[in-house]
């Protein structure tokens, strides 16, 4: 297999090929000319060529990449239909695409979609300005679906932005050897704190969020005789939330249990007794639970929820949550700055009748 990296001594064919870097699978199923045109105009909206480059003649292409001159006039021809090239005669081929029509662009990938992860990526797409262009792939926390994501996008963005979360230590370490492969620079990662990372990383700290926000409230938890805390066995959420508020409990003198869902958190439940809900389908079965046996929320039976959506400020819950629209407007401010660094995310209580 030939080198697809281009690398000419003659200082004429430098300043032709610019920055480009063409890739040919040539055993491929998708036709060569799509290959060149998909090259070519990826290079082009990443900004690794300029308005007015010269690209390589259609001879000087075939030659380099042992193809048809049919096959590069087919592209070039595709090239121009499309608006990213101009043929000058006698001259050759030059980018026609000007640097205010160029939009950088952005893959962001998202472990999961729900209101509060949307608020996350409207926020960074609203903050970020019209000279970007950002792509939305989801993973659903299975690391196959996200190591496809990754290796097929690498070098046609030039900036990824990942929000992971994967439980074990071996797909941790895969984890991490696959975003090895995106460069520090061009790379931010939300909501996961990641050490001696030397790119973007806005981060919750799962574990001393949970507790600080506790112990700042602590007042509000003692007319209650045990809490509990509603964590789905076989759900992607940290445990570290589930340690910090052990943490808070113990070292309080609480008494605490953990379930597995709403339903055994019902069948188990005394007056005067408060919860903490991660699920929002567990918080409509607790919700319905306390309705049905005329128990007073905030009185007999005390509901926090997590992470603030517009139905729990309907329903008068309180909720602990991260700051969402911080965590996308300053994902993106960071990165149209250039800057680097490790940003926690603010967490905060929203108190309502409900505790």
């Amino acid at each position: 297999m030939r080198n697809l990296t281009l690398n000419h001594n003659s200082k004429s064919e430098i300043s032709k090929l610019g920055k480009h870097r063409l890739n040919i699978n040539y055993t491929g199923s998708i036709p060569k000319y799509k290959q060149i045109v998909n090259s070519i105009a990826n290079d082009i909206e990443l900004g690794f060529y300029k308005k007015d480059d010269q690209l390589l003649s259609i001879t000087e292409l075939s030659i380099e990449y042992l193809l048809s001159r049919d096959t590069v006039e087919k592209a070039y021809k595709e090239l121009k239909q499309k608006g990213y090239i101009n043929a000058i005669q006698g001259k050759g081929y030059f980018v026609k695409y000007s640097e205010t029509e160029q939009k950088k662009k952005v893959l962001f990938v998202m472990n999961k979609i729900s209101t509060y992860k949307k608020t996350i990526f409207h926020s960074f797409v609203e903050n970020l300005g019209s000279e970007y262009k950002v792509d939305l792939r989801v993973h659903n926390y299975n690391f196959e679906t996200f190591e496809d994501i990754v290796k097929s996008s690498i070098g046609k963005y030039n900036h990824y932005v990942i929000m992971p979360h994967f439980d074990s230590n071996e797909i941790e370490h895969r984890y991490l050897e696959l975003i090895n492969l995106i460069p520090n620079s061009e790379l931010i990662i939300l909501d996961k704190y990641q050490s001696d990372f030397k790119g973007i990383n806005i981060y919750q700290d799962f574990e001393n969020d949970i507790y600080e926000i506790f112990e700042k409230n602590l007042e509000k938890f003692k007319k209650y005789q045990k809490l509990g805390f509603v964590f789905p066995k076989y759900a992607n959420y940290p445990l570290e939330i589930v340690k910090g508020f052990k943490n808070f409990a113990i070292l309080n003198n609480i008494d605490f249990e953990i379930y597995n869902n709403a339903v055994d958190a019902c069948e188990k439940f005394k007056p005067n007794q408060a919860f903490v809900v991660v699920e929002e389908s567990d918080l409509s079965e607790m919700i319905k639970y306390s309705r049905k046996n005329s128990f007073q929320l905030g009185k007999q039976m005390g509901l926090i929820a997590f992470n603030e959506t517009t139905l729990k400020e309907l329903l008068d819950i309180s909720v602990i949550t991260t700051d969402f629209e911080f965590m996308g407007s300053q994902a993106a401010k960071m990165l149209k700055e250039n800057s680097i660094g490790n940003t926690r995310n603010p967490f905060f209580w929203i108190e309502r009748s409900s505790i």
